[in-house]
């Protein structure tokens, strides 16, 4: 598949999106590791880690303008979702934005 060129304005806030959210995954995994009851937090770590790696990956691609961008971006939608309604259902303030960051990437 050949690479098209990016869209400069629409790459950037992309890119703002995804880096924004892999930096609210991996404050809210950190903090979890704080919490009290760590055994509890388990799904919301493991699922923070996964998606700040895949939003990661998906920024590097939109970056480079890569044919494979749009495939990861389908995944990264999917995870980004799923990491939204776990931290949600947690009261800690690192999780509710968390929350918060994953939606708007989804």
């Amino acid at each position: 598949m050949p690479m098209s060129a990016p869209n400069p304005d629409q790459t950037q806030s992309q890119l703002e999106t995804l880096y924004a959210c892999v930096a609210a995954c991996e404050r809210c995994a950190t903090a979890c590791l704080h919490e009290a009851d760590v055994p509890l937090m388990t799904r919301c770590i493991n699922l923070c880690r996964d998606c700040a790696d895949v939003c990661a990956l998906a920024a590097r691609l939109v970056a480079r303008g890569s044919a494979y961008a749009e495939a990861l971006l389908t995944q990264c939608e999917a995870i980004c979702r799923a990491c939204a309604d776990e931290c949600g259902q947690h009261s800690h303030r690192h999780c509710q934005e968390c929350a918060e960051a994953c939606r708007r990437c989804a």
